[in-house]
């Protein structure tokens, strides 16, 4: 009999991701029914409906990549909705499963979970130890609550329920609204339409010395299913009960600066690059400490250079009326 995964989220960026390599391994000769849902055909923070719908399909294994995502300025700007919406799919998707017998759950989150001073790289180990970045604390608690709720089902109920938490994620999927996206498509758009008007200069906020780990978001889907599958004595033997979620990134980091040479270098843009040093920094580093996945046998394969140059394809694929304003 067919196995039945259930994505949630399939139409984002990394949902979409991990949908196409569960469509590989189908076609591969893997016996898989893969069960999706748009947000119109069911809302998931309807708790009857998501009830209804897990009861219905009972899928054998469900991996929670909904959310309501977006930059600094949508997580500033919109604190009631991100923290309501996703503590509202994080809790009717897990209990909904439990409720309907699935025994195996993987969940998204963010690095965003870890504190604003947190040690570089950050560890697992970091959570729940100093005060969250003001800006995006409504999403990072929604993200910790989720974490929790996968322990603490797991603890009572004896499921396998399981969290990854990703770095910055790029890749074919993105969003690239000028306002609501981040860093990295902002900074390929940017790029972008300044070579198209043959723009003399770009300026970037702050002073380009920041750094930031970027993970492409195929090595993210690659990374998910491979905690998905690890066997229970594996798994069991590199976390805790109450510890349990396992960074994902690539485990190095390059500094703003860095990152915008490199985007303008892929987009072709001949001017000069500028930094606005009155504007914000945000923290000196935010670097995920890799090394709990890494023991447990996944490293990141894509190289940022090739990573971003493919990016910038899929980007010039879609042209700018195609790509999500939302």
């Amino acid at each position: 009999m067919a196995k039945k995964i259930y994505v949630a989220g399939h139409r984002g960026m990394v949902g979409g991701a991990i949908l196409r390599k569960l469509d590989e391994r189908r076609a591969a000769g893997e016996d898989l029914t893969l069960i999706t849902r748009t947000s119109a055909e069911l809302d998931l923070t309807n708790q009857q409906a998501v009830q209804s719908f897990m009861a219905a399909e009972q899928p054998d294994e469900v991996i929670l990549a909904a959310a309501r995502v977006g930059g600094i300025i949508a997580n500033n700007s919109y604190p009631a909705q991100f923290i309501y919406e996703n503590l509202m799919i994080e809790c009717n998707v897990i209990h909904a499963a439990y409720q309907a017998g699935v025994s195996k759950l993987l969940q998204l989150g963010s690095s965003c979970i870890y504190p604003k001073l947190a040690d570089q790289p950050m560890r697992e180990d970091a959570l729940l130890t100093g005060t969250l970045e003001p800006t995006n604390e409504p999403y990072a608690i929604a993200k910790i609550a989720g974490i929790k709720l996968c322990e603490s089902y797991n603890r009572q109920y004896g499921v396998d329920y399981r969290s990854v938490m990703p770095t910055n994620l790029y890749g074919p999927g993105d969003n690239f609204h000028p306002e609501n996206s981040h860093v990295l498509p902002a900074l390929i758009r940017r790029f972008h339409e300044a070579t198209q008007n043959d723009t003399e200069v770009v300026t970037i906020w702050g002073s380009g010395n920041p750094m930031r780990e970027f993970l492409h978001v195929d090595d993210m889907a690659e990374a998910s299913l491979f905690v998905l599958d690890l066997d229970d004595e594996t798994y069991q033997r590199e976390t805790e009960p109450m510890l349990s979620h396992i960074n994902v990134g690539s485990g190095t980091d390059v500094t703003i600066r860095e990152l915008a040479e490199i985007v303008a270098e892929v987009t072709g843009f001949k001017g000069q690059l500028a930094f606005d040093a009155s504007k914000p920094d945000g923290a000196p580093r935010k670097l995920m400490d890799v090394s709990r996945l890494g023991r447990l046998g996944w490293t990141a394969t894509v190289p940022l250079k090739d990573g971003v140059r493919e990016t910038y394809n899929w980007f010039l694929e879609q042209g700018l009326e195609g790509l999500r304003s939302k």
